[in-house]
């Protein structure tokens, strides 16, 4: 029982160091650690069980496993979207931060307790299997995906350039589960996908993910649209789910004024709390604007959506977005791995929540392939005894990483911007827009 003594005391200070570690700055740990919370009297309970742990459990418990998992469990219970990274886990995060990475092209999130897709990548072997915004992973290689961890299902998804995954996708529309074969591939991330100029003078920009460069990107497509006559344009924020907030702030800010609220940022800290407004140090695009937005259409996509809509600056027309514009923090521990913590919520310029809301778009339309959602529904007791359809691939479908048969050459709405629903309805607001001007 001394011994026992002994390692809980132990314990007890290394779990209190890594409290203090973990908080980052005194002043957010004062504010965790206000009187009447009792954190302290919890960590000597937890180094009790602890060390009940390592003296009693069947086998030897390795002490770094143990803590792991331990972080591990107490990120997961925050939200959604926070949790810890092993040292190799967190390397993993840095190549992708530099736009690479070997993987199938699928940003993904855990949306009531279920691995939820937000939007597969443009150009990338998920999108080319025909994995959709909001299909349910039940399933990676078998392994059935009920109570994973997010960073474990991205662990196993991701992988050598070649190689190949399966994933069970459960699809609402047709009640379908789906067995998916993807081949990996080396994922690049491109920020601008597609830049075209559509009749009328109509500008078309497909913008697929938030990055540093975006706003770079985006005023080169802009410059050459201008030279070919654009009168107007569509900005597509389909499918894109997101990406870092300076790239959305700098979006926005080349369709608003000066002076003119972007986001804010509200965090539990007070004086941490910041409101973005555009510079005016960039050159204001003032034509007539549409921003199109679906279910796939997540985070900084939500934040130039609800900004463009807030300030009356442009009409956005889709379906409702995914409702996950809130701020993680990637906190560096001392060993090499590091903590993904969600640290403030975005609010649009007129105050309004889009963390689980998501942006209403002003006109609601949707695509050709729209999904509709249940909430609530346990998925896995859905699916039970459900027989999947395996889409097995042909040998050069496979070879792309492709698992549903390509489809004909007509129905590839995406190669010719201007024939899909949302895109034509854009296209008539923009004429009916510019007629009435005409009038006046």
């Amino acid at each position: 029982m001394a011994n026992r003594k002994k390692i809980s005391l132990v314990l007890l200070v290394a779990v209190l160091v890594a409290v203090a570690v973990f908080a980052g700055f005194e002043k957010v740990r004062s504010e965790a650690l206000k009187p009447g919370k009792d954190l302290y009297s919890q960590v000597e309970l937890f180094a009790e069980a602890v060390s009940i742990i390592r003296s009693d459990y069947v086998d030897e418990v390795d002490s770094r496993k143990l803590m792991y998992g331990a972080m591990r469990g107490m990120l997961a219970s925050l939200d959604d979207f926070s949790y810890f990274m092993e040292p190799e886990e967190y390397n993993e995060i840095k190549v992708e931060a530099k736009g690479e990475f070997g993987g199938v092209g699928i940003e993904i999130s855990l949306k009531e307790g279920v691995l939820t897709v937000i939007a597969p990548m443009a150009g990338t072997p998920a999108e080319a299997a025909g994995i959709k915004p909001g299909d349910k992973v039940v399933k990676i290689d078998g392994k059935i995906t009920r109570d994973m961890e997010l960073d474990e299902a991205v662990k196993m998804m991701r992988g050598l350039p070649g190689t190949k995954v399966l994933l069970t996708i459960w699809r609402e529309k047709g009640d379908r589960i789906l067995e998916i074969p993807i081949e990996r591939a080396v994922i690049k991330i491109q920020s601008i996908k597609k830049v075209s100029l559509l009749e009328d003078n109509i500008g078309y920009i497909k913008l697929a993910e938030f990055q540093d460069n975006t706003s770079r990107d985006l005023d080169r497509a802009l410059v050459r649209l201008e030279r070919d006559g654009m009168k107007s344009l569509i900005l597509d924020l389909r499918n894109n789910p997101g990406g870092v907030l300076e790239g959305a702030v700098s979006v926005a800010e080349r369709f608003l004024a000066k002076d003119k609220i972007i986001v804010s940022m509200k965090s539990r800290i007070p004086d941490q709390n910041i409101v973005f407004k555009s510079s005016g140090k960039y050159k204001h695009y003032d034509y007539p604007l549409v921003v199109i937005v679906n279910e796939g259409s997540a985070s900084a996509s939500e934040i130039v959506a609800g900004a463009v809509q807030d300030n009356s600056r442009a009409a956005v027309l889709g379906t409702k977005t995914f409702g996950k514009a809130s701020v993680q923090t990637v906190i560096p521990l001392r060993d090499g791995s590091a903590a993904r913590l969600t640290t403030a919520s975005y609010l649009t310029p007129n105050g309004k929540v889009i963390r689980d809301k998501g942006i209403i778009p002003d006109v609601v339309m949707e695509d050709d392939a729209a999904e509709s959602r249940k909430k609530g529904e346990d998925i896995f007791e859905k699916v039970e005894g459900k027989k999947p359809e395996t889409k097995a691939g042909t040998k050069s479908e496979t070879k792309a990483g492709t698992a549903i048969k390509p489809k004909p050459k007509e129905e590839k709405k995406e190669e010719v911007p201007g024939r899909d629903r949302q895109l034509d309805e854009a296209i008539k607001i923009l004429k009916t827009a510019k007629a009435a001007k005409a009038k006046t």
